[in-house]
């Protein structure tokens, strides 16, 4: 087996997780900004903002030095497989491509595989993830991408429970990258070339998952959950097949996996939002609370999409409506109920 270079960037939950699962197999080193968390993560084997109470393997390796962490990549000996992770909420993913894009050489032209983990939609401009990074990386043999997505909570990952995930890339050997990186007796990493439905899949199930918390802090049972879970797979499929995606990846771990995660774990924040709406909490008290969800970014983004390829997404109308039209919770779920009656 080729020995692995890995380096991930972000020291969020997400990324000290990843970090923390490939260091029992690969050479991996953890980048932060915050010299901080790099200082208490050397000395207590521990990310405590982020994962707290978890301790970390003493093989990962930690680093605020910029240059050191794109250093370690590239060394090792020849035939070593190189890969970088974004471990960046979708916030974030813009930056840091211009960052690699300026300090990320070809030389030696040795290729690197590059993952991002965003699960969202650029509020901003609807771009998807993908787009975002093939807008500014190099389009060069040398750098091979893609997308690591499933249904997974960090915290989870970090204690060691199993998992797992899907690397969606046009490129064969991305794919064969993060399963020697990351596949092992905790993950299962299976492979795609589906790139639009892993991410339509990743960002469309945290709106449902909003609706489904907002459901439960109406408590309005399992059964309205059940429905909204159902229904809300067929909109994620409705929009990514609509924008080139595949039908059968919305019923695999990155569509139906990770909708049932995000939906029912009491981990998701998504859902913490959403009950606490439901339970009568205005969203700019929720956030001002430190509670973030990126159902909440994304979720016009969603249904403008929607709209401008005219397909019907209620469920994430609705959203949008309680969340941004101050549309009594209610009120949503009963004109939901009161669409017209069509075949399944």
């Amino acid at each position: 087996m080729s020995s692995v270079r890995l380096t991930v960037l972000g020291a969020g939950s997400w990324g000290t997780a990843l970090a923390a699962l490939a260091s029992q197999r690969s050479d991996t080193l953890l980048w932060a900004r915050n010299a901080d968390t790099i200082r208490t993560i050397r000395q207590t084997r521990r990310n405590p903002r982020y994962l707290p109470g978890i301790d970390l393997p003493p093989s990962l390796m930690a680093t605020d030095d910029w240059a050191a962490a794109l250093a370690h990549v590239r060394q090792g000996p020849d035939d070593a497989i190189r890969l970088i992770v974004l471990g960046v909420p979708m916030a974030g993913l813009d930056d840091m491509c211009r960052q690699l894009a300026r300090d990320l050489h070809a030389e030696p032209r040795t290729p690197i595989h590059l993952l991002w983990t965003c699960k969202g939609i650029s509020p901003d401009t609807q771009q998807w993830p993908h787009q975002i990074v093939s807008s500014i990386l190099p389009h060069d043999d040398w750098l091979q991408t893609g997308v690591l997505s499933g249904p997974s909570f960090a915290r989870e990952v970090a204690q060691g429970l199993p998992v797992a995930l899907t690397v969606a890339s046009p490129h064969a050997q991305t794919g064969q990258a993060a399963q020697t990186a990351f596949h092992g007796t905790q993950a299962r990493i299976y492979t795609t070339r589906d790139i639009i439905g892993v991410e339509v899949g990743g960002a469309l199930k945290n709106v449902m998952a909003i609706a489904c918390g907002i459901s439960d802090g109406l408590r309005l049972g399992t059964n309205a959950r059940a429905a909204l879970i159902t229904r809300g797979l067929a909109e994620m499929q409705r929009l990514g097949v609509a924008l080139g995606g595949r039908a059968e990846t919305f019923t695999g771990l990155t569509g139906l996996g990770d909708l049932v995660l995000t939906a029912t774990g009491d981990l998701s924040r998504n859902r913490q939002v959403g009950v606490a709406i439901g339970q009568g909490q205005p969203l700019a008290a929720i956030l001002a609370g430190g509670m973030t969800a990126e159902g909440v970014r994304c979720a016009r983004a969603a249904l403008a999409l929607g709209q401008r390829h005219e397909i019907e997404l209620p469920i994430t109308e609705a959203v949008c409506q309680v969340l941004f039209e101050d549309l009594p919770p209610h009120q949503a779920v009963a004109a939901l109920l009161a669409r017209e009656a069509r075949p399944e």
